[in-house]
């Protein structure tokens, strides 16, 4: 038992849906008397559900689990599976409703990346800032902050206050903080998603220097599989508040994660929600597979069949920098192939205009193998900042494909590799010959 760090006993937290309070005494108090007398309440809100507004939710119920010294704890789950409630509760942000924790050493954590910045503020000031916040003393600040610094790469912009700052810089000066914490264990709550791809890839090698070089403990959270294949060696899968599968074998549970992915909601179909995520240049509006009648599909792909990507948004500040494409990815996380509408440039593809725009392209189900595939947003403006992170985000369809490419009676199982490409051969009876 002394090699275990974090012991979950039973953990369970609820919370009531609703409105709990008014911010006033007065208010608090007609309201109460309201109900006492059953009578309506004057200070609810315009077309409240009052159906709901006392009913109790459990965000995590009767989770137990061990951590052990040195080890990386992948959580993955569902939107509303429990994974942020748990750190936070790892964190001391809110207490359990039942159960207990044992934590065993420093925590650090890396939940909402920028919290604590002060526009205001210069680079090199909000280093200081943060890293108090965070738990670091001056001393500590100073002796990482080269190593701070370098690591953001925003240098030359250290003394210039963080609102000048693009988006990106923002959010790496940000996680060059909070890498840098002196701690035992590191909670981190999807922040693999912040930056371009090369900062995304310079996180992910030190989060594995902070596990196999410093021998830290890491819960990581994250809906990129990819990462969570390279960087975790346990995970726990939670769906509805509840531990449905803990295992060391990282590729099953991703491919049960996948295969509940697409149980869950419709297939093949992503659409945007109450306008939860909104960007001038572009706000996705769905995505969806269709057959060649536009239709969209509901049913297993199979690799003889015609399907398309529909991509549809819409767009209030017209950009031709703006690339809008999407990143294959296979069941166990790995990323199979990006492509965005930039690809046919050399078609002369018509640049985006404002108002509703729809992105089609058809996708090479010839080369997939049987399988779970997710195909997962990209949104990005060149050389400048991406705005939806393909993995990182959970703007993505899943879908099945089953069978096997071709007509060969030689491939009734699936073939060795990531793809399975029906490439044309030639069979002559003589050898070809040598013309050097």
């Amino acid at each position: 038992m002394t090699d275990i760090v974090i012991q979950i006993e039973h953990v369970s937290k609820e919370y009531q849906l609703g409105v709990l309070g008014y911010g006033t005494l007065m208010h608090n108090l007609q309201s109460a008397w309201a109900r006492w007398r059953g009578k309506e309440d004057p200070n609810q809100p315009i077309h409240a559900d009052q159906s709901t507004r006392f009913q109790r939710f459990l965000a995590l119920d009767d989770v137990s689990f061990q951590v052990k010294a040195g080890e990386t704890l992948g959580l993955i789950g569902g939107n509303g599976a429990g994974k942020s409630t748990l750190l936070k509760i790892l964190s001391r942000i809110t207490a359990p409703s039942r159960g207990q924790m044992i934590v065993t050493g420093r925590i650090a954590s890396l939940l909402e990346v920028g919290t604590g910045f002060h526009t205001e503020l210069t680079g090199r000031e909000n280093i200081f800032l943060n890293g108090a916040i965070l738990g670091m003393t001056r001393r500590e600040i100073l002796r990482q902050f080269d190593q701070i610094v370098d690591f953001s790469g925003v240098e030359r912009f250290l003394d210039t206050p963080v609102k000048r700052y693009s988006s990106g810089m923002y959010v790496r000066l940000a996680f060059a903080v909070a890498a840098h914490l002196d701690a035992e264990i590191l909670l981190v709550d999807e922040v693999l998603a912040v930056g371009d791809a090369a900062f995304q890839r310079k996180c992910l090698g030190r989060m594995q220097d902070a596990t196999q070089n410093e021998g830290r403990t890491v819960l990581f959270v994250s809906h990129n599989m990819e990462a969570i294949h390279r960087l975790c060696n346990r995970i726990v899968l939670l769906e509805h508040g509840k531990v449905q599968l803990e295992t060391n074998n990282v590729t099953e549970a991703i491919t049960r994660y996948s295969g509940a992915a697409l149980r869950s909601g419709k297939p093949c179909l992503w659409i945007n929600e109450h306008q939860k995520y909104r960007d001038s240049l572009f706000t996705p509006s769905r995505i969806r597979l269709t057959n060649n009648q536009h239709e969209t599909l509901t049913e297993t792909i199979h690799p003889n069949h015609e399907v398309y990507v529909v991509i549809e948004g819409i767009i209030e500040k017209p950009d031709p920098n703006l690339g809008v494409g999407y990143v294959l990815f296979s069941e166990n996380g790995t990323a199979l192939f990006t492509t965005t509408q930039h690809d046919m440039i050399s078609e002369k593809v018509s640049s985006p205009v404002v108002g509703s725009v729809t992105f089609t392209s058809k996708l090479p189900t010839h080369c997939l193998h049987t399988g779970i595939y997710t195909l997962s947003l990209y949104v990005h403006q060149y050389r400048v900042r991406n705005l939806i992170d393909p993995g990182g985000q959970t703007i993505s369809v899943t879908f099945r494909v089953e069978g096997v490419p071709g007509c060969s009676p030689y491939w009734e199982q699936p073939r060795w590799g990531h793809f399975a490409p029906v490439i044309p051969w030639t069979v002559t009876s003589a050898p070809i010959p040598n013309t050097q």
